[in-house]
């Protein structure tokens, strides 16, 4: 990785440990295997269908209560074949909570644990579910991974590239099942729209456009309460931070930084992986991109001036191998009037609504002078609907585990992997000042340089044919540019030889 000059400058004034956590040495990138080889994991042995799935919880509070356990708890009554046995919490009062509602809605005494490696250890578990701050999602997916334990790990995945990378190399190298927790990857949409991709419906696909709009009296992140219960006598403040594991910096004990972690570079990234991951993830699945070859960022905190690191707004721009760009972008001080959400081709676009309760979508195709088609009308496409995504996400996970099938997971490692990239580098981008390259052969980056033009202009200039998504079916249907007479007129210019003659003389 080519970032020193950037990570080392003066006018940052980032943590060592912080630029441990980006700056991974050229071995730890070696040891999670070059991006081309990103395949197929080792199978995993399957729970069965009759067999019961041990799970335990690391970090149910916030997300990791609402969402995991509750949701695992609801499943549990229904009859899904889990019990959930354990958790881990360093705030006793999120433990406690989690263990009273297990006991309530389940009837099992789950244990309790401060360490989640002693819960590895002890409790003999088929699974975890990952609930913690992001800086901790890939240690504590490897430990559990190498432990015997397929994961769910809520997004974003990881919180660095490299870290991303690992957990891929450790998904592969276990066969483990493993979900990622973006929940709207479980709409039947997004399998629906690539089929359409693939199939030539919009032609050549050219860019996608996403957004997440949101706004707050109190700023960002602001609206997690902070309690007097949130104190040192509580909370294992060390080893919240992973100053042992060399995750984070020791720094005093503060409430707004243990509940509201997102504002913070160490912890998070705010709404880059909060919030922009949802819709990468979303759209990478739709259009079957993985990583990107070229990421810049923008924004800036224009408003929100409360202490925090991370920008209100934002945008992320991602040049994709296939010939395609991804834009998402968002403000966090207004709502009302959102971007739209869409996917671009040659011939037509799909347009979506907001948020991710959708029954339909849009084609709306280009004008018949490009298509030559008259007969290509607009036309409202339905979709199945999911009522509740969190726990469709949960029940397409233990259906992975049944079935031992890492790859029957609707968010797995290596798409998750690919959303990081994209949004990561695109807020390592805001924070240097740097356009960033990713080579997807070899899973290095890059600052950026004339390479990425240049590839294109030598395409053109060879009069090449487009590169598609993956798994295109259609040809050079919606690909191609026509020739017309004008341009073929021999050139260049000479005295001796001006342009004329006939067609086909001088062919593009």
């Amino acid at each position: 990785m080519n970032l020193t000059n950037t990570l080392h400058s003066k006018e940052n004034n980032m943590s060592d440990v912080t630029r441990r956590g980006f700056l991974k040495t050229t071995s730890a990138v070696a040891a999670a295997t070059a991006v081309s080889s990103l395949a197929t994991p080792v199978p995993a042995s399957a729970a069965g269908s009759n067999e019961r799935i041990r799970i335990g919880f690391i970090g149910p509070g916030g997300r990791g209560f609402g969402a995991h356990v509750k949701t695992l708890c609801n499943l549990h009554k229904e009859g899904a074949k889990v019990d959930l046995v354990a958790a881990a919490d360093v705030y006793s009062v999120n433990l406690e909570k989690a263990l009273a509602h297990i006991k309530k809605t389940t009837g099992t005494e789950a244990k309790g644990y401060v360490d989640y490696t002693e819960m590895l250890e002890k409790e003999n578990l088929d699974a975890v579910c990952i609930g913690t701050p992001d800086h901790w999602h890939a240690t504590q997916t490897i430990h559990a991974m190498e432990a015997g334990c397929h994961v769910y790990c809520e997004k974003p995945m990881t919180h660095s590239v490299e870290e991303g990378l690992e957990v891929v190399a450790a998904w592969k190298k276990t066969g483990k099942v493993m979900q990622v927790g973006v929940q709207s990857t479980s709409l039947p949409l997004w399998d629906q729209v690539r089929g359409l991709l693939q199939g030539g419906k919009l032609g050549k696909v050219m860019m996608y456009q996403t957004e997440y709009f949101r706004n707050s009296a109190q700023g960002q992140w602001r609206y997690y309460k902070l309690e007097e219960a949130m104190n040192p006598k509580n909370i294992d403040w060390t080893r919240w931070l992973g100053v042992k594991e060399g995750l984070a910096p020791e720094r005093p004990f503060d409430r707004a930084v243990y509940r509201q972690w997102r504002r913070f570079w160490d912890f998070g990234s705010g709404m880059y992986t909060d919030l922009f991951v949802h819709r990468t993830t979303a759209m990478l699945k739709a259009t079957g991109l993985r990583f990107p070859g070229r990421v810049v960022g923008a924004g800036g905190i224009f408003m929100e001036y409360d202490g925090r690191d991370v920008p209100d707004v934002a945008t992320v721009a991602a040049d994709f191998p296939e010939g395609v760009q991804g834009l998402v972008s968002s403000t966090m001080c207004n709502q009302n009037t959102r971007i739209q959400q869409l996917i671009r081709g040659h011939f037509g676009s799909f347009v979506f609504g907001n948020g991710e309760g959708f029954d339909t979508f849009q084609f709306i195709p280009e004008r018949p002078q490009v298509t030559r088609n008259s007969k290509l009308k607009e036309e409202t496409i339905r979709t199945e609907t999911i009522g509740n995504t969190t726990e469709a996400h949960f029940k397409n996970w233990i259906a992975a585990m049944q079935a031992g099938d890492p790859q029957k997971c609707n968010n797995p490692p290596d798409l998750g992997a690919a959303a990081i990239a994209v949004v990561n580098l695109g807020a390592q981008s805001y924070r240097y000042g740097k356009v960033f390259q990713f080579d997807e052969k070899t899973g290095k980056i890059s600052d950026g340089d004339g390479s990425w033009s240049q590839r294109w202009e030598k395409k053109s200039h060879a009069r090449a044919k487009p590169n598609h998504i993956a798994g295109w079916k259609a040809g050079d249907y919606g690909s191609l540019l026509e020739g017309p007479d004008y341009m073929w007129l021999p050139v260049p210019w000479s005295e001796e030889n001006p342009p004329g003659g006939s067609p086909g003389a001088g062919a593009e």
